[in-house]
């Protein structure tokens, strides 16, 4: 970077009758924060003086009307609307959704032309943000589109990491999916983002079955025989250190999970139930395979507690710092095969 090493973090509101708003003033009370990074937060100074006075603090922010008026060291509001909202903690509003996918929107659009280094999303509910406009049932299926690479829902804390091979589909849909290709790419984009993105020269990826006991030799179901099993196959042969399938119901709790750098699942739940169930508050959803780096709390909009100032920010600071720390890592990476191109050159 040519600037200020403060790495800029973009930071989009979520829904607002959600607990977003809460989690970026109970973290940004904490001025250490503005130390090692510089935060931008997509909305509007109206709405966050609502936060400020609902939530009783103390913050102090810099309101800024274009990305040329960032100022570093301080807490960054940049007015993407001047109307005022009315909030209603709790409720489920497709209004409050819209100024979600708004703010989330125009971050992307700073990402994307590198106004911001990274993008924090704070939880939207997907239900509220559909629209003709937004169709999408999520963050990562948006920015899949909107930049380069094959995106990976990759879940992940220092201890255990789990990616997806399909994410946001039904259950009963998840068989149709399963294919070569969509192997290939989900477990290169996993590789890719363990040795550039947290620095794992040689990782090792456990992939889950996708029948109960990985099918039982096809008595539950033929998918696992005959398309994963082909399919790792071949990939271990061209290098990458891929083992399974692995028997789902047992992997998390017998620790196996324990001997490898990282864990394919094949469907949501199975891979969410057991990441959240040993990492709750701690984990963050970081969108994997694409160009540009995106994490958000392993959470959603808590509705039940919004607007109570009880909710808990710890999966928050954590995808700020983890923002921060694959920045600085996909830069070394790139240094470094730069200069060894250099050398064979």
């Amino acid at each position: 970077m040519q600037r200020e090493e403060k790495i800029t973090v973009g930071i989009s509101v979520g829904d607002l009758n959600g607990i977003g708003g809460e989690l970026i003033i109970k973290t940004f009370n904490d001025l250490r924060f503005l130390e090692f990074c510089t935060p931008v937060i997509f909305a509007s100074s109206k709405y966050f003086s609502f936060l400020k006075k609902h939530f009783k603090s103390e913050i102090r922010f810099n309101a800024i009307n274009n990305l040329g008026g960032i100022v570093h060291g301080k807490l960054n509001v940049y007015n993407i609307w001047r109307e005022p909202v009315d909030i209603k903690f709790g409720q489920e509003d497709p209004k409050t959704g819209k100024y979600a996918i708004k703010s989330f929107q125009s971050a992307t659009k700073a990402l994307k032309d590198k106004a911001i280094d990274v993008l924090v999303t704070a939880p939207i509910h997907k239900h509220n943000v559909q629209s003709e406009e937004f169709k999408f049932p999520g963050h990562t299926d948006y920015l899949n589109q909107e930049l380069d690479g094959e995106s990976l829902m990759f879940m992940v804390t220092e201890q255990l990491k789990v990616g997806l091979l399909t994410d946001h589909i039904p259950v009963k849909d998840v068989s149709e999916h399963l294919s070569d290709d969509l192997i290939d790419k989900k477990i290169s984009s996993m590789h890719q983002s363990l040795v550039q993105d947290f620095g794992i020269r040689k990782p090792k990826i456990a992939v889950l079955g996708v029948n109960p006991h990985t099918g039982d030799n096809g008595v539950i179901g033929k998918e696992d025989d005959e398309i994963l099993k082909p399919a790792l196959s071949r990939i271990r042969e061209e290098g990458k250190l891929v083992f399974g399938p692995y028997s789902a119901d047992s992997f998390f709790g017998s620790s196996a999970y324990k001997n490898f750098d990282a864990v394919l699942a094949m469907y949501h739940d199975q891979g969410l139930i057991p990441f959240k169930t040993l990492s709750f508050g701690q984990g963050v959803n970081f969108t994997a395979g694409l160009n540009r780096i995106r994490t958000s709390p392993d959470h959603g909009t808590a509705f039940e507690i919004a607007g109570k100032g009880v909710a808990d920010n710890n999966s928050f600071k954590e995808a700020i710092f983890m923002a921060i720390q694959i920045y600085k890592n996909r830069s070394l990476y790139a240094e470094l095969t730069e200069n060894q191109l250099r050398k064979k050159a």
